[in-house]
């Protein structure tokens, strides 16, 4: 057997050595980490591309002021680039609106279901027909509000009632109530 001392063989040389392996080591570990640091460099940008612009965040909620808000008024707002109607009903409109049994209407939700508890004089729609996208007539001053005292869209003859809500014609479904809260007494938030 011979005896090896702490010096490199001929034919440890050729194979790299132990100094060859830690290159090799040292090789491989740098190129993987290059890869990732140019991974990251690659889809970091991508992804940031996808966040929404500081525009579409601006739109994202709009703040409505109701305390100017007549019984029996509404006004138009902005919501997404889409109209939004909102309503404080008179006692007589929520008299009605709660008097129209549910199973009677072709898309049944009840006027507690449109509205805020301890605000259910307050009404938030969108101002989109649900037939094809038209914008109801009846919540400004003097407009027709349809056979049931609501919105009228004049596209293809919808009637909505009091609370949003399709009585008559081609639409499928009541306006929608889009998702918003009462910050206060007289400010709501849409969105």
């Amino acid at each position: 057997m011979a005896e090896t001392t702490g010096t490199a063989t001929p034919d440890m040389v050729a194979d790299g050595g132990e100094d060859g392996v830690r290159r090799r080591d040292f090789i491989n570990i740098a190129a993987v980490g290059a890869a990732g640091v140019g991974g990251v460099a690659v889809l970091l940008p991508l992804i940031s591309q996808m966040a929404p612009s500081a525009d579409v965040l601006a739109e994202s909620s709009t703040e409505v002021d109701v305390s100017a808000i007549e019984p029996g008024q509404a006004i138009k707002a902005v919501f997404r680039k889409q109209p939004l109607f909102v309503k404080r009903l008179t006692p007589a409109e929520i008299e009605a609106a709660n008097a129209t049994p549910t199973g009677s209407l072709r898309d049944a939700e009840s006027l507690a279901d449109r509205t805020k508890a301890g605000h259910e004089d307050i009404l938030v729609t969108m101002g989109v027909c649900t037939h094809l996208g038209c914008v109801p007539l009846g919540a400004a001053e003097g407009e027709l509000k349809g056979e049931y005292g609501g919105y009228f869209c004049p596209c293809h003859g919808s009637h909505y009632d009091t609370a949003g809500r399709i009585r008559k014609g081609p639409a499928p479904t009541n306006l929608e109530v889009p998702e918003y809260e009462f910050l206060s007494d007289t400010v709501i938030q849409v969105g």
